[in-house]
């Protein structure tokens, strides 16, 4: 029986796969618009490294993009 338990234990732990972060999604601390380089920018916290970085977005996810909120950058790994 107790081989069965071990058995079952090491068959459990060995299937479990660690769930990947995505390093690239971060909350929006701050957002805003430059109107000499018309630039709608978004400011976000990485969720892994915890760095802040401003990203020039299109207006209509601008728009739709509102501090405290998650938001993930496509072109980019991580920052």
């Amino acid at each position: 029986m107790n081989k069965f338990i071990i058995f079952c234990t090491v068959l459990f732990l060995v299937s479990c796969k660690k769930e990947e972060e995505n390093c690239n999604c971060g909350r929006i601390t701050n957002d805003g618009v430059d109107i000499a380089t018309n630039c709608y920018w978004i400011e976000i916290e990485n969720d892994c490294s915890g760095n802040r970085k401003t990203f020039c977005i299109d207006q209509d996810k601008w728009w739709d993009a509102n501090a405290g909120e998650d938001f993930c950058i496509t072109n980019v790994s991580s920052w």
